[in-house]
């Protein structure tokens, strides 16, 4: 019987990618993918399922955190892998900065946090546009790389700057790294990783290149 594992799987990526797109510019991406999607993309995920429900958990908190400290003064992401967080937007000032960082490591499950918080005006539309755009480009690429497992990768894309998070092989790290760099518009690629060994079991998951 012919294996159609992979090539399902990677269909599945490109129609979550699609949907990521389209919902990063409304804004409803929880309203886009669905629970069965979201069930099937957990079970290739190196995360734990604890880590990713916490990481659900720290983001919905997070949010409302972040929307209380920045309200219309400012602008702010958060992303949330395997309890580490990432703040990337832009805020009024320095103290605000320091506010939001302070505001999340005080959530419960949260190992460490990357505040990546610009001292700016908020984004533009067009800017956001561009960026959500951006990592479509990026995760597209990654699926079509075949050398590396891309559900293993999460992006986030401000202003033109990558950040790829993940538990990876360093190998793994800098494939991803090079092929975010070479996507139009793509400023610059910051690596926030997690590294594992390509004999730590989990790289052997779902690895295209591994049988």
């Amino acid at each position: 019987m012919r294996n159609t594992r992979r090539p399902m799987a990677g269909l599945l990526v490109k129609v979550v990618l699609g949907s990521a797109l389209l919902a990063s510019l409304s804004g409803c991406f929880g309203l886009v993918v669905g629970a069965g999607v979201a069930g099937a993309m957990s079970t290739v995920d190196r995360r734990t399922i604890g880590a990713q429900t916490e990481d659900k958990a720290i983001n919905v908190k997070a949010e409302l955190k972040m929307n209380q400290v920045a309200g219309s003064n400012g602008h702010i992401n958060v992303t949330s892998f395997n309890r580490k967080v990432l703040l990337t937007g832009e805020v009024r000032d320095e103290a605000m900065k320091q506010q939001a960082e302070r505001e999340v490591r005080a959530i419960e499950n949260v190992v460490s946090v990357i505040n990546e918080l610009e001292i700016s005006g908020a984004s533009s539309y067009t800017s956001r546009s561009s960026d959500a755009l951006i990592t479509a480009k990026v995760k597209t690429s990654l699926v079509d790389m075949k050398t590396v497992s891309a559900v293993s990768f999460k992006v986030t894309t401000e202003r033109g700057v990558v950040y790829l998070m993940g538990v990876v092989t360093p190998r793994e790290g800098n494939i991803a790294a090079d092929v975010a760099k070479g996507v139009s518009g793509v400023t610059r690629v910051v690596k926030i990783f997690e590294y594992i060994s390509e004999e730590d079991p989990r790289a052997t998951q779902n690895n295209p290149t591994r049988s």
